[in-house]
């Protein structure tokens, strides 16, 4: 019998929630906004999900794509692409869940980061399952140092885009969606906050 790291690779916990949760059902077409090498896809994969993701980065695309072939080898290679997440060649609302896992942190200004989630979020059906853990300001305000717009140094020296509290709760209402949990952040110690943000994606608007 496979331990839990083989059965579920390094798979954020929060995500792992979800799936103790029933929120990701079996069958579901899952699509990974920002891939990277695939480490939340080991047990999707398994477990017979049509999985589709993106990554700018070719490396982590080729990586997925062995992951894919040695997990779940029916599942076309194409499946993966080598493309920015706002820019994304998947079609509109082709997905039951979507999982942008820190990825939109790395937003290089408000446009971006606006463009990036658009485009993870257009993929989405209504009614399906946005799952997204960001860096944000939540918890640790008073010790970033803010360089230009919403980009900030962390006290761990890292920059990164963050968002706030009330601007997560904006784009919730922006976007059509409902919050199935509230916001969850975890705070490392003073150095630096991530936040869990899971919607549930409203009913086509005319």
């Amino acid at each position: 019998m496979p331990n839990l790291q083989s059965l579920f690779g390094p798979i954020d916990i929060y995500l792992f929630d979800q799936l103790l949760r029933g929120r990701i059902a079996p069958g579901t077409r899952i699509f990974d906004g920002g891939c990277g090498h695939g480490r939340n896809l080991v047990y999707l994969l398994r477990e017979g999900h049509e999985v589709f993701g993106v990554d700018s980065d070719p490396e982590a695309i080729t990586a997925t794509r062995c992951l894919c072939a040695s997990l779940a080898p029916n599942l076309p290679a194409d499946n993966f692409r080598m493309e920015p997440v706002e820019a994304t060649s998947f079609p509109n609302a082709f997905v039951d869940v979507v999982i942008s896992s820190a990825v939109l942190h790395f937003a290089r200004d408000d446009a971006h980061f606006e463009s990036m989630l658009e485009g993870t979020w257009r993929v989405l059906k209504p009614g399906g399952l946005f799952f997204c853990r960001l860096a944000s300001s939540i918890g640790i305000e008073h010790q970033v140092t803010a360089i230009a717009g919403n980009r900030f140094v962390l006290p761990d020296h890292s920059e990164r885009y963050l968002v706030s509290e009330h601007r997560l709760l904006r784009l919730t209402d922006r976007l059509g969606g409902h919050l199935v949990d509230p916001l969850k952040t975890t705070v490392v110690q003073n150095q630096r906050a991530m936040t869990t943000w899971v919607l549930q994606k409203g009913p086509q608007r005319p």
